[in-house]
């Protein structure tokens, strides 16, 4: 059974869930999916939505999921851009055990694109540019405990989230916001020093300031690749 796993690999984002199944090395075994987040996002909503995606999905063995929060032994702590009101307690790893029937992990979204992104030697940082803003940590591939670095103060008034989140990029466009990225960039190479720095999520497209050589741009169908790294 171990050399013929299938794993379910499900990103939840603000705007988007997205699922694919890959085997225990990470290659990609049926077509990617995705469809809405829905509104509102209460965790009956989601659950709903995760249901009708993963439909088409019709053998895995096992199921990973990237959440956009804080998540701490399945349950989720924070969902500041889902709404943490409403998710705070909700054991979501259990939670989609029993609608799917399968075991179930569930961790940060950007420490599950950081085991997917990731080459795995010396410290390495990736960023997630989506409706909010997500950070992981790995030192020589191996995941390190989760900052909610998002919620972080960057200026007297904001926070990384309200800084260069989706709502930033929408109200002082693109030139604006590449102009903060620079700045953050510059605070993250000084505060964390890295080895490199891996750039994802659906808005790093739309960056045009000039990135170090240490600095790479990733995609986030390489990212959810990380649910097969996460059951190693």
């Amino acid at each position: 059974m171990a050399s013929k796993e299938r794993i379910l690999c499900i990103d939840i984002g603000g705007s988007r869930v997205k699922a694919m199944v890959l085997d225990k090395e990470g290659k990609q075994l049926e077509e990617y999916r995705k469809l809405d987040t829905p509104q509102p996002s209460t965790p009956e909503n989601v659950l709903k939505t995760i249901k009708a995606l993963t439909q088409h999905f019709k053998i895995y063995h096992k199921i990973s999921v990237g959440f956009p929060g804080y998540v701490k032994k399945g349950v989720v702590i924070t969902a500041p851009n889902l709404g943490t009101a409403q998710w705070t307690g909700t054991n979501l790893a259990a939670s989609l055990k029993t609608l799917l029937g399968k075991p179930c992990r569930v961790v940060n979204d950007a420490d599950l694109q950081g085991l997917g992104i990731a080459g795995g030697k010396g410290l390495e940082m990736i960023i997630t540019l989506g409706t909010g803003f997500g950070t992981a940590l790995l030192e020589d591939g191996k995941l390190l405990p989760h900052l909610e670095l998002a919620h972080h103060p960057v200026t007297k008034l904001y926070t990384y989230d309200m800084y260069i989140g989706e709502k930033a990029l929408i109200k002082y466009g693109a030139k604006r916001w590449n102009k903060r990225m620079v700045k953050v960039i510059a605070i993250l190479k000084t505060v964390f020093n890295y080895d490199r720095l891996y750039i994802s999520g659906g808005n790093a497209k739309k960056l045009t300031c000039k990135l170090d050589d240490n600095i790479a741009l990733a995609n986030n169908q390489d990212g959810i690749k990380g649910g097969a790294r996460l059951w190693r």
